[in-house]
C-alpha cells in the first residue's frame, strides 16, 4: 500500500494553521471607548500645554527679574533659634495629630468600604462616597471653615488635615483589607468569634504593616501641604512664611522655606526607612541590628525543621518565654517612640478641649455664611473660565511630568536599573524632588516668570516627577518575574526585556497612577492659584479674604464635580484595562 504526500506548495502552513486556531481576545466596544477617551484626554493635555506657552527663551529673558529678586533678598535670615524650634515643633505636632486623626477615622470607613467586610452594598457605597468627598475637599477650604469656628491656632489645621486625609487613607486601608488571606478570619468565625474578634485577630495583624506605611506616606504629604494652611491663619511655619512674604521680607521667607524643605526631606527619609522595615522588604534593606545578629549566627548549623520558624516557637514552653532578640527590642522601642511622639505632638498644639463642647452653637452661624452658593460680582462665565484654566494647568503639568517620571521611575526600579548605584541616585533624586513643597516652588517661579499659568504648571510638573516616579518604580518592581526571565533566557537585552515584559505588565498601573496624579494636580492647581499660580485659586483666596463664603462654596462645588468626574473615569479605565 502506497501513500502519497502532498507537494509542499499545497500543504497548509503549520505555523499559519496554529495562528488561525489560536484564541483571539475580542476587543469589546467598552475597551475601544476607553482607548478613544485616553486619546482625547492626551489631546486635551497637548492643547493645554500649548495654551500655557512655556517658553524657555522667555524665562531666560526674564532672568533679570530673578537677579533683582535675589538682590532684594540679600542673605537668608531665620527667626530666633528658640522661636524657630517652637514653630518647627508646632508644625510637626499639628501634622502628626491631623494624620493620626485621619487614621482613626479611616478604620471604620475602610471596614465599611471593603468588599469582604462591608455589611451591605449600600454601606459600601456610602463609605466610598465619604472617601471621595473628603479627598475632593481642599484642605485650605476646610481650614477656612475651622478658623471661623475655632479662631486662629493649630486646631483648625489639625481638623483640616485630618478630614482631608480620610479620603486617601481610607481608600488604601480598604484596598489592604480586600487583599487579606481569608483563612484566619474564617477560622475565627467558625469558632464563634464576634465581628470585633474577627477584625482584631484575623484582619488587623495582616494589614497593620501596610496601614502604618500608608499613614507614614500621608504624613509626608501633609507636612508639605501644611505650608499653604498658613495663608488662611493656621499656626506654624507656613503662617510665619506667609507673614514674611506679605511684608516683603524675602530673606526671612526663603529662610523659613529652606527649613520646611529640610524637614520634608528628613521626614521622607525616615518614613521610607520605617515603611521598608514594616513591609519586610528585601534582605538588603535590613537594619544594622539585624546584620549584627546575623554575624553572631554565622557558622551555626540550623536544622531544616526549624529554619522556617523562630527559635522561641519550637515548643509551647519556649513560646511563653519569648527571648528579647534585636528585632523584638527594635520593634518594641519603635512602638514606644511612636507613642511618645504622638503624645508630644498633641501636647505642643495646646488644644483647648473645651472648644469641642462650645463649637456646636457656632455651626448654624457659620453654615449660613456658606449658603447659598454664588459667583459674586465675577459671574458664572468668569468662574467657569477660571475652572477651565485650573484643569488646563493640571493636564499640562501631568503631560510634562509623564516622560521624566517614566525615565526616573524605571531607573529607580530594582528589576530595571542597570546597577544599584543608578537605582540609589534615582531614589535620592525622587526624595529630593518630593521634599520641595509646590507652593514654595510656585512662589519663586512667579517672581521669575510673573503671575499666571506658567509658574503653576512648572511647579506642579516638577513636584509630580517625585510622586509619579516613585509610584511607577514600585509598580515596575511588583510585576511578575516570569515574562522577564523568559526573555532573558532567549538572549534579549535589558531594553528588550523592559519594553517586552516590564512595561506591558505595568501598563494598567501606569494608567491608574497618571489619573491619580491628574486628580492630585487639579486640587493642587487650585491651591497654587492662592499665590498667583493661575486658575480658580485666585478667586478662592479673594472670596475668603472678602468674607464672601457663598462664593467659596460655589468654587468648592466646581472642584468637587471635577474631581468626581476624574475619579469616575479613572475607576472605569482601571476596570476596562484590567
Amino acid at each position: 500500500m502506497s501513500t502519497t504526500t502532498a507537494p509542499a506548495s499545497v500543504r497548509p502552513s503549520t505555523t499559519a494553521s496554529v495562528a488561525d486556531r489560536a484564541p483571539k481576545r475580542p476587543i469589546s466596544p467598552e475597551r475601544i471607548s476607553a482607548a478613544i477617551t485616553l486619546v482625547v484626554i492626551a489631546g486635551l493635555a497637548v492643547v493645554s500645554l500649548a495654551e500655557v506657552n512655556i517658553s524657555i527663551p522667555g524665562m531666560l529673558a526674564s532672568w533679570s527679574n530673578a537677579e533683582h529678586f535675589f538682590t532684594r533678598v540679600g542673605s537668608l535670615s531665620f527667626p530666633e533659634f528658640g522661636d524657630l524650634l517652637g514653630q518647627i515643633a508646632l508644625t510637626l505636632g499639628l501634622v502628626l495629630s491631623g494624620t493620626l486623626l485621619a487614621a482613626v477615622i479611616s478604620v471604620p470607613v475602610a471596614y465599611l468600604a471593603a468588599a469582604n467586610t462591608t455589611p451591605s452594598a449600600a454601606w459600601r457605597g456610602i463609605a466610598r462616597f465619604i472617601g471621595v468627598f473628603t479627598r475632593a475637599l481642599p484642605d485650605v477650604v476646610l481650614a477656612m471653615v475651622f478658623v471661623l469656628m475655632f479662631s486662629l491656632g493649630a486646631l483648625p489645621g489639625i481638623l483640616a488635615i485630618g478630614i482631608h486625609s480620610v479620603g486617601m487613607i481610607s481608600k488604601m486601608f480598604a484596598d489592604a483589607i480586600e487583599q487579606i488571606d481569608e483563612g484566619p478570619r474564617t477560622a475565627i468565625r467558625a469558632a464563634g468569634g464576634t465581628k470585633l474578634q474577627q477584625f482584631s485577630a484575623g484582619i488587623l495583624p495582616q494589614v497593620l504593616p501596610s496601614w502604618i506605611a500608608t499613614v507614614l506616606h500621608r504624613n509626608d504629604i501633609n507636612l508639605r501641604g501644611s505650608v499653604v494652611l498658613g495663608y488662611v491663619g493656621v499656626a506654624g511655619l507656613g503662617l510665619e512664611m506667609s507673614y514674611a512674604f506679605k511684608s516683603l521680607n524675602y530673606g526671612l521667607g526663603l529662610g523659613i522655606a529652606l527649613v520646611i524643605f529640610v524637614l520634608c526631606v528628613v521626614m521622607e527619609i525616615v518614613s521610607s526607612s520605617v515603611r521598608a522595615a514594616m513591609l519586610g522588604r528585601a534582605a538588603t534593606q535590613r537594619t544594622w541590628a539585624d546584620r549584627v545578629v546575623a554575624r553572631f549566627r554565622r557558622g551555626t548549623p540550623v536544622s531544616p525543621s526549624v529554619a522556617s520558624a523562630p527559635a522561641w516557637a519550637a515548643s509551647p514552653t519556649t513560646a511563653l518565654r519569648r527571648p528579647w532578640t534585636a528585632v523584638r527590642v527594635r520593634n518594641v522601642a519603635a512602638g514606644w517612640i511612636a507613642v511618645a511622639l504622638i503624645i508630644a505632638g498633641v501636647w505642643v498644639c495646646q488644644i483647648t478641649w473645651s472648644d469641642f463642647l462650645t463649637v456646636w452653637a457656632r455651626i448654624p452661624e457659620v453654615a449660613v455664611q456658606f449658603w447659598p452658593p454664588n459667583f459674586g460680582a465675577y459671574g458664572f462665565d468668569t468662574m467657569l473660565e477660571a475652572m477651565r484654566q485650573t484643569i488646563a494647568i493640571a493636564l499640562a503639568a501631568t503631560l510634562l511630568t509623564l516622560i521624566p517620571s517614566v525615565i526616573l521611575g524605571s531607573l529607580a526600579a530594582r528589576n530595571v536599573a542597570p546597577n544599584s548605584a543608578t537605582r540609589g541616585v534615582a531614589r535620592f533624586l525622587m526624595v529630593g524632588i518630593r521634599g520641595i513643597p509646590e507652593l514654595i516652588l510656585a512662589i519663586v517661579l512667579i517672581v521669575i516668570t510673573g503671575l499666571g499659568m506658567q509658574a503653576g504648571t512648572i511647579a506642579l510638573a516638577v513636584g509630580g516627577i517625585g510622586l509619579l516616579g516613585k509610584l511607577l518604580a514600585d509598580s515596575f518592581e511588583e510585576v511578575r518575574r516570569g515574562p522577564e526571565l523568559a526573555l532573558v533566557a532567549t538572549g534579549a537585552t535589558r531594553l528588550q526585556v523592559y519594553v517586552g515584559a516590564t512595561v506591558p505588565q505595568g501598563t494598567r498601573a501606569i494608567i491608574g497612577h497618571v489619573f491619580y496624579l491628574l486628580d492630585t494636580n487639579v486640587r493642587a492647581a487650585t491651591i497654587l492659584g492662592v499665590v498667583g499660580g493661575g486658575g480658580v485659586g485666585y478667586y478662592l483666596l479673594n472670596a475668603s479674604q472678602g468674607s464672601n463664603y457663598g462664593m467659596v462654596t460655589a468654587i468648592v462645588l466646581m472642584i468637587l464635580i471635577t474631581v468626581l468626574a476624574i475619579e469616575g473615569i479613572s475607576m472605569w479605565m482601571r476596570k476596562v484595562f484590567r
